[in-house]
């Protein structure tokens, strides 16, 4: 090594951190078009919420996810477990809603409709009715404790966990009917984990949405980090004009106008952000399309007497060449769209095709591992299978069972009826052993296929499913 490069000073270390602490936002109010929309949102996602699970169907709980009883109650329509498929479908068809609607609206989604935003909202709501508004807030942060800081502090905390405890209430409702979860909960004689869940959901509500807020969506969300991936110079977005706002600055009544833009540099489209970001210096991640800085700017834009739309929902292209709605509107039917569209509308159809002539019941075979296969009374070669019949109607059902497949096959079960059926109540499954028979000497020894053929006594419906009859070796 030279003497020059052992004199050379060490480079200064450089700490970069991943995760950019900041101070509490306090986002100030604001009223316009996109502020009544998602407060509209609001009150239809949640009306619908806290609403669902106490309207009842058929003398049941319309949406339930019975986990005990191994059922999927979604109106009218009964699953089970084997309907795996139609779980992994709708999850398909979210993913590529979100991805159409993602392409075509840009965060939409995040802005109006989110849980997280939603439940943001309404506890911002709260904490303003109990500490006031955003200056209040902020002064009330800078404050010492006082015996009056602590009463406001601890009215708005008890009414945010009454409000979360409501929340996870609602949401283990639709796992355990909320009828009997109401009973439970009033007497204190809720299960472990129906206790467990009541409490993470609670917790999980009043943390999110009362302290975590923003940092959910930057930090914690990932459809933040891979929205870029879905959007093109075609899709909406928030954007400020900086042809029109530049340069921006402050107004005076002496200020020669025609040397500045529509801008007066008031930072309110920043003090309303629930993200805290400037979106004068463009789109970025942080961005929950939520709409509150465009309406913030119009009424500012009012007030002054420019023209609304200096910031605004509009596409990159749109911006760049100045074009109408119905230009912009035309570029929403483009390449990428279609495709997300075709295939969806695709996924969708099928799934609605299976769903309507799916039959009304199913049935499971399960061979006796214990017995493969044994001599009866009368020279009769048995094997011993349980049958798993799920009535997916709302009305009970019974059901003869047939088996075919083999010369002089036969079926019987200590379970049937007086008329040979099984009866199966509504939305119910039931195992069923039977016993398949042939003479025996008929068959040579090994495997051999059969068919069993259940048939509905009311709906006239058959299910046949595949199994083997196993003949030993002499």
């Amino acid at each position: 090594m030279s003497s020059f490069e052992s004199n050379r000073p060490l480079p200064k270390e450089e700490v970069i951190s991943l995760y950019k602490s900041q101070g509490k936002i306090q986002p100030r109010g604001v009223e316009g078009y996109f502020s009544k929309l998602r407060w509209l949102m609001v009150w239809l996602t949640q009306i619908y919420f806290y609403g669902m699970p106490w309207i009842q169907w058929g003398g049941r709980q319309a949406l339930l996810f019975d986990l005990d009883g191994k059922r999927f109650y979604i109106y009218g329509l009964v699953l089970y477990p084997q309907d795996l498929i139609y779980l992994t479908a709708i999850l398909i068809i979210s993913a590529l809603s979100l991805f159409l609607f993602t392409a075509v609206a840009g965060r939409l989604w995040c802005g109006f409709t989110c849980p997280q935003t939603v439940y943001t909202e309404i506890f911002m709501w709260i904490e303003s009715k109990i500490e006031g508004n955003h200056m209040a807030r902020k002064k009330l942060d800078d404050m010492p404790w006082t015996p009056k800081k602590f009463g406001i502090r601890s009215s708005k905390h008890f009414v945010w966990l009454l409000f979360a405890f409501w929340t996870g209430f609602t949401f283990v409702g639709y796992f355990t009917p909320i009828r009997d979860l109401f009973i439970e909960v009033k007497y204190l004689s809720t299960g472990p984990w129906e206790t467990f869940w009541l409490c993470f959901y609670t917790f999980a509500t009043y943390g999110n949405a009362g302290f975590m807020r923003e940092q959910v969506c930057k930090y914690m969300c990932p459809y933040a980090r891979f929205q870029s991936a879905m959007f093109d110079k075609d899709t909406l977005i928030v954007s400020y004009d900086k042809e029109r706002g530049e340069p921006r600055g402050g107004r005076s009544s002496h200020a020669d106008h025609q040397a500045l833009g529509d801008c007066i540099d008031c930072h309110i489209c920043v003090q309303v952000c629930p993200t805290g970001i400037d979106i004068r210096e463009g789109l970025q991640y942080e961005c929950i399309s939520c709409g509150a800085c465009a309406d913030a700017c119009d009424s500012v834009m009012d007030k002054v007497g420019y023209a609304q739309g200096l910031i605004k929902f509009t596409t990159e292209n749109a911006l760049i060449n100045r074009w109408s709605k119905q230009e912009m509107i035309k570029r929403i039917f483009r390449v990428r769209v279609l495709i997300y569209g075709l295939v969806l509308t695709i996924i969708i159809g099928s799934v609605l095709w299976s769903l309507t002539f799916r039959n009304s019941f199913r049935i499971d075979v399960v061979r006796d591992r214990g017995v493969m296969a044994r001599l009866a009374d009368g020279g009769m070669l048995e094997n011993v299978y349980r049958l798993n019949i799920m009535n997916a109607l709302e009305e009970g059902q019974h059901y003869k069972i047939y088996v075919e497949g083999l010369n002089n096959i036969v079926v019987d079960s200590d379970n049937l009826e007086p008329n040979k059926t099984i009866a199966i109540k509504a939305t119910e499954s039931r195992w069923v052993p039977v016993r398949v028979q042939i003479p025996d000497g008929i068959e040579k020894s090994g495997s051999h296929k059969i068919m069993f053929r259940i048939e509905s006594e009311e709906t006239h419906e058959i299910v046949k499913e595949k199994s083997t009859f196993i003949v030993p070796r002499n």
